[in-house]
C-alpha cells in the first residue's frame, strides 16, 4: 500500500489491519461471488421483476380508482394507503434497481436502465449520473461523493462547523417530506456552480428538466387525478396524493440515510484511495454502508435496500438475489477479519437522527466503531445440523 496510508483519516479503519495480499485475494473472492450470481441469472429472476412490477400496476389503479369516491372517509384511507405502498414499491423496488441496469441483461427495452423513468421529481439521467456514476464510484469519499451529508448536513465531527448547520435538524425534517425534490436539486451540483465549473447552458438545461417533471409530477396529483373525483372529491384526492407523496418520502429518506449515515460507517479522503485497488474498492463500500435488519416484506418494501452492504458492492445485481449472497459476504467478512455493519431500523435510524442533531452543534466526536463480524453461535449449531441432515453417499 502507499506509504500515505499509515496516516489514514480514521486509524480505525479496518482496510489497514489488511496486507496487501489479503486485499487483492478479497477482491478474487468478491469478484468470484458476484460471476457465479451472474451466471446463474435467468427466468426465476425475470419474474420476480415483473411480477413486481404488475402488482404496483395493479395497487396503484386499485387505489386511484378507489380515490374517485375519496369524499367517502373509508375510500379515501384505502386510497391513501393503497397509492402511498404502490410509490413506495416503484420508486424503491421497481425505479431504482431498474435504472442501476440490474435488469438490462434481460433485454426487455421495457425494464432497461436506458429507457426507465420514476414516479418522482429527479430525471432520469440526472439521477444516473449523480448517484449510478458519482455515489457508487466515489462511495464516502470527502469531496468527491455529494451523498456524504448531501452538501447541507455535517454528518461527520472532522468537518469543519459553521453556523448554518445549526438549522440542520429543521432542515432534516423538511428534506425527508420533500425528499424526491431535495435528490432533484441536489443532481444539479450546487458546489460546481458556484466554481463556475457548470456553463449556464448546462444548468438551465438541468433546470429545465426537473422543471418538465415537476410539471408532470403536479399535474397527475394535484390536478388531472383529484378532477377525476369530482368537484366533491377533488381537495380530498389531493390530499390523499400529497399524503402518498410524503409518506414515500419520509419512506425512503429513512431507509437511504439508514444505509449511509448510521455511527458503524466510515469515510475517505481522496488521497487515501488514490491507487486504490479492486479489493480496495470493495473493502471501502463494505465498510461505507449499513443494512437493517428485516423481515421478506420488509426488504421488498425497503427496494432491498435494507441490504445496503450488498447493493454497495454490486449495485448492478438483482435486487432480489442480495438476500441470499449475505450469508456469503458476511462469511468472507469474518474470513478477513472485517465488519458486517447491520442493526434493527429503531437503531440505525435513532443513531442516524443522533448525529445530524449533534453535529448541527461546535465539536463532537467520532463514534465507536463495530469490531470485525463473527458468525453467532446459533448460526454455527444450525449450520452443523444441516450437515448432519446431509445423507453420505459411498
Amino acid at each position: 500500500m502507499p506509504a500515505k496510508f499509515a496516516l489514514p483519516y480514521n486509524p480505525e479503519n479496518p482496510l489497514y489491519r489488511l496486507t496487501p495480499e489479503q486485499v487483492e485475494e478479497l477482491g478474487k473472492e468478491f469478484d468470484s461471488l458476484h460471476d457465479e450470481i451472474f451466471s446463474s441469472l435467468g427466468d426465476t429472476d425475470a419474474r420476480y421483476i415483473r411480477s413486481m412490477i404488475t402488482l404496483q400496476r395493479r395497487l396503484i389503479a386499485m387505489s386511484r380508482g378507489v380515490l374517485l369516491f375519496s369524499r367517502f372517509t373509508p375510500a379515501w384511507l384505502v386510497g391513501t394507503v393503497g397509492l402511498s405502498t404502490a410509490k413506495i414499491l416503484e420508486n424503491m423496488e421497481i425505479g431504482h434497481n431498474v435504472m442501476h441496469g440490474q435488469w438490462d441483461w434481460m433485454n426487455d427495452p421495457n425494464i432497461n436502465s436506458s429507457t426507465r423513468d420514476w414516479d418522482t421529481a429527479s430525471p432520469a439521467a440526472a439521477w444516473k449520473h449523480s448517484h449510478n456514476y458519482v455515489h457508487h464510484t466515489y462511495t464516502n469519499i470527502i469531496g468527491k461523493d455529494k451523498d456524504v451529508g448531501y452538501e447541507i448536513f455535517r454528518v461527520d465531527p472532522r468537518q469543519p462547523w459553521n453556523p448554518a448547520y445549526l438549522l440542520q435538524p429543521i432542515g432534516n425534517i423538511v428534506l425527508m417530506a420533500l425528499f424526491e425534490w431535495g435528490v432533484a436539486l441536489h443532481d444539479l451540483d450546487f458546489e460546481k456552480i458556484k466554481k463556475g465549473e457548470k456553463s449556464k447552458k448546462q444548468v438551465l438545461d438541468e433546470l429545465k428538466a426537473i422543471g418538465v417533471k415537476a410539471r408532470r409530477q403536479i399535474l397527475k396529483d394535484y390536478i388531472g387525478w383529484p378532477a377525476l373525483s369530482g368537484r366533491s372529491g377533488y381537495k380530498t384526492t389531493v390530499k390523499a396524493n400529497a399524503i402518498a407523496n410524503v409518506v414515500r418520502n419520509v419512506w425512503s429518506n429513512a431507509i437511504i440515510f439508514c444505509g449511509h449515515f448510521p455511527d458503524q460507517t466510515f469515510v475517505f479522503t481522496e488521497e487515501e484511495v488514490e491507487n486504490e485497488t479492486r479489493g480496495g474498492w470493495y473493502v471501502r463500500q463494505l465498510i461505507g454502508a449499513a443494512n437493517i435488519d428485516g423481515g421478506p416484506l420488509f426488504h421488498v418494501m425497503a427496494g432491498n435496500l435494507s441490504f445496503q452492504v450488498e447493493h454497495h458492492l454490486y449495485p448492478d445485481m438483482p435486487s432480489s438475489r442480495y438476500q441470499q449472497i449475505a450469508p456469503r459476504v458476511r462469511d468472507i467478512c469474518e474470513k478477513y477479519g472485517l465488519p458486517y455493519n447491520t442493526g434493527p431500523l429503531r437503531k440505525q435510524w435513532g443513531t442516524v437522527q443522533r448525529t445530524i442533531l449533534r453535529l448541527a452543534f461546535p465539536g463532537g466526536s467520532p463514534r465507536p466503531k463495530p469490531g470485525p463480524y463473527v458468525t453467532p453461535p446459533e448460526i454455527k449449531a444450525e449450520r452443523e445440523r444441516a450437515k448432519e441432515r446431509v445423507p453420505a453417499f459411498p
